[in-house]
């Protein structure tokens, strides 16, 4: 039988889904791109805010329509199924199989027993307060190394941990996917040398917090023994973490960053707001003086970094002024790459029931306020690049052949910017998936525009 997949929100979503596609391939299943080729279809899907809910909605629509043609099933996953497993099942009888976070440690047999009988038999999932939650089953180290990677020769996500324990008031996660939990040091160095025997040469660590690996199973942070651990297998190249909350960004992980040649001097710190009274009703564990000293040590440890974070505006009880330091923050803060989100009341988290929340209209200007600010500090770095020399990691070649398409080690993929490489000598497919130096000769806000230069 044909398999196709569809995966939807985060890239540790991404990750679950490979491994699910390396489950049907041992299985002698084929994998297929296109869904009318599919007799199976499966969704992993995204439920972290109303926008992403959204979308798995009419994801999981779209491809139902495919079974009035080839696809004899549908079964849908993720993070949606485990928040609204009750809903989903009376709301979409079009779904075959509904797949829960809490039953990923025996994923396999579920679907082997529904694919032989076309009957399952739901149990109604009780609500739990998040102190009843318990840690999500992580798939193990055989099933780790045994995913199909689908995101190129070059990059690999690295998943390290599962779920997070931070209990920000306005995140679901902890309801969704339960408290931190991390995996074995020594399993996840043995999946980064099995990624690096495969030829990627680019592993991204990933986790809700990476900074809280280890923690839970060794008493302490280990992110930055991992880093070193992994920078000593010699086929890869570049290494990042994304999602490293402040307060766990130590002297020692900044020191790491700044000798060790080949982790990217690339910070991601999702601060959400600089307002210490917004930071204290979001029950972020930091404060502005401490988010603005870290970003200056960092600054003075590591010259070269690239800063980016993630901002959300209109949290409830958010004043006129408390936005206006967060936009004066950003202006003086300057960083390379930024992400802003609306407020979104998600059911169940403490914010839902506090008082003042913000309309949609304000909320909307001040995202659009923010994001103007950044397009021109952008605007303004992309231009300090012209005339740089950049190493870069060429991943594609441009529909009209007159560019090859590529990243620096500034850049994460498929988030970050890319870099237009002129060639002149028309030699395309001879650099494709390889590292070429060039020199930067123009920019526009968030890309790049270089020139091949000779070896």
């Amino acid at each position: 039988m044909n398999v196709g997949f569809v995966s939807l929100g985060c890239s540790k979503n991404l990750v679950d889904t490979e491994i699910v596609i390396g489950k049907f391939k041992q299985n002698k299943f084929n994998i297929v791109n296109n869904p009318q080729e599919a007799d199976i279809i499966v969704i992993n899907t995204c439920g972290f805010i109303d926008q992403a809910k959204e979308e798995a909605i009419n994801t999981i629509l779209e491809m139902a329509e495919y079974k009035k043609k080839r696809c004899k099933y549908l079964i849908v996953m993720g993070c949606l199924v485990q928040r609204y497993y009750n809903d989903l099942i009376e709301l979409l009888p079009e779904v075959d199989l509904f797949l829960k976070l809490d039953e990923y440690d025996k994923i396999w047999d579920i679907i082997t027993k529904f694919l032989q009988t076309g009957k399952i038999t739901y149990k109604k999932q009780a609500n739990k307060k998040i102190s009843q939650i318990e840690p999500m089953p992580m798939f193990c180290k055989q099933e780790f190394e045994n995913r199909i990677i689908t995101t190129g020769k070059n990059f690999a996500y690295l998943k390290i941990g599962e779920g997070c324990s931070n209990k920000c008031t306005y995140c679901a996660i902890p309801y969704i996917r339960g408290p931190f939990v991390s995996r074995k040091i020594e399993d996840i160095l043995a999946e980064a040398q099995e990624l690096a025997n495969k030829g990627i040469k680019e592993i991204i660590i990933i986790a809700q917090d990476t900074t809280k690996y280890g923690i839970d199973i060794y008493g302490k942070s280990m992110l930055k023994k991992l880093l070193h651990e992994i920078s000593k297998i010699e086929q890869i190249k570049w290494i990042r973490f994304l999602y490293s909350y402040p307060e766990g960004i130590t002297e020692k992980l900044i020191q790491e960053v700044a000798q060790n040649d080949k982790i990217c001097k690339y910070f991601d710190i999702p601060i959400q707001h600089i307002s210490n009274q917004v930071l204290k009703r979001m029950n972020r564990k930091t404060t502005k003086e401490n988010i603005e000293n870290l970003i200056n040590t960092i600054k003075a440890k590591i010259p070269n970094v690239t800063l980016r974070t993630s901002l959300i505006v209109g949290f409830p009880g958010e004043t006129k002024e408390q936005f206006e330091e967060l936009y004066n923050f950003v202006k003086k803060a300057e960083f390379d790459k930024l992400g802003v989100f609306m407020y979104s009341k998600e059911e169940g988290t403490p914010a839902e029931k506090l008082p003042d929340h913000i309309h949609h209209n304000t909320k909307k200007a001040r995202y659009n306020k923010i994001m103007k600010l950044q397009k021109e500090i952008s605007s303004k770095k992309m231009q300090e690049k012209i005339g740089q020399e950049l190493e870069v990691l060429v991943e594609n070649i441009s529909f009209d052949n007159k560019y090859l398409i590529g990243r620096t080690k500034k850049d994460v993929p498929e988030i970050d910017g890319i870099v237009y490489i002129q060639n002149d000598k028309q030699e395309y497919t001879k650099y494709l998936n390889t590292f070429v130096n060039c020199k930067i000769i123009d920019a526009t806000e968030y890309d790049l525009i270089a020139k091949l230069m000779e070896v």
